[in-house]
């Protein structure tokens, strides 16, 4: 699969365990990982934060194996969850920071035509997730409010 706004082709991912059972070495159970995953999302980590956590400290290599559910569905279950979905924040805040670059450097043509592409990928995500019923329908990206958004 080819990437959206770039020449190449990769084929990197992450290469999961083969057995999908629980490790026999990890004692923690499924409620005090669903207990860790809250304490987590009330200090404001975000969802994949919340998984890199768990792995290197606790050695919880795939919370689904041990809960029975992702991250994102136990916080949505308990309320927790972000407003807006993180790959969403995430280029938002990129846009942003270009914008601000573009501020400062205003020939810079070449991040002026990068943050065309960024915002075309919040336009067709926001889309999206707007079909799918994450976002509402009158949810709306603009760049003069975008930095609240992320703030």
């Amino acid at each position: 699969m080819g990437r959206m706004h770039t020449p190449g082709k990769g084929i990197s991912s992450s290469a999961l365990p083969y057995r999908r059972s629980v490790p026999t070495w990890l004692k923690l159970s499924s409620d005090e990982v669903k207990e860790m995953i809250y304490k987590f999302a009330k200090k404001g980590l975000k969802p994949s934060e919340i998984g890199v956590q768990l792995r290197d400290s606790s050695g919880i290599a795939q919370v689904r194996r041990v809960t029975g559910n992702k991250i994102l569905r136990i916080l949505k279950k308990k309320g927790l969850a972000p407003e807006i979905p993180e790959d969403l924040y995430h280029l938002i805040k990129k846009a942003v920071a270009v914008r601000k670059h573009l501020e400062h450097n205003r020939k810079d043509r070449d991040s002026k035509f990068r943050l065309i592409l960024i915002e075309s990928r919040i336009h067709r995500l926001a889309r999206y997730y707007k079909s799918t019923g994450v976002l509402p329908p009158n949810w709306k990206y603009e760049s003069a409010t975008a930095s609240a958004l992320v703030a």
